[in-house]
């Protein structure tokens, strides 16, 4: 009889032991997403060129394509936009500008290690021609907050600028 208990005591504790592993291992794998952070920033870094080839282009619609719904645009000396409708009203004027030519290069990336979401700095030239048809060349910096869709993709959910002088 002793003997039995203590068998049955000894497997109870291998079964036990064992469950707890496995129960481990998979808590392990569940809690530890793949790190994609190098891939997430190729892809917001491949973003750059959209902006330059939508300003180039005068096309709001590829621009706003990169901006969540409820996303939020800060300008300098303008109210927030909230939202697309709202960005893309505040970018239309940019737009119309006569000899707009934009530049914008990522100046680091860093990416959650959750991967949902990720800070962009960047530069930017903007040239324009005014009135009297002499150019106008404004740089500044600029810093987005991305979030990753459910879809792999990224979106702009906050976007802010500031010039150089």
């Amino acid at each position: 009889m002793l003997r039995t208990r203590s068998s049955l005591i000894a497997s109870a504790g291998v079964l036990l032991g064992a469950a707890g592993v496995g129960c481990s291992n998979q808590a392990g794998v569940a809690t530890t997403p793949p790190d994609t952070r190098a891939a997430d920033e190729a892809a917001i870094r491949a973003n750059d060129g959209t902006y330059e080839q939508g300003f180039a282009a005068k096309d709001l619609t590829n621009i706003l394509a990169l901006y969540e719904d409820g996303a939020v645009l800060f300008a300098p000396k303008a109210p927030a936009a909230i939202g697309k409708d709202a960005i893309g009203a505040a970018f239309k004027g940019l737009l119309g500008a006569p000899g707009l030519k934009m530049t914008f290069k990522s100046t680091s990336v860093d990416v959650s290690r959750s991967g949902d979401l990720a800070m962009q700095r960047a530069t930017f030239q903007v040239e324009t021609t005014d009135k009297d048809g002499k150019p106008n060349v404004e740089t500044g910096q600029a810093v987005m907050v991305w979030r990753k869709q459910s879809d792999g993709s990224w979106k702009v959910i906050a976007d802010t600028n500031a010039d150089d002088k």
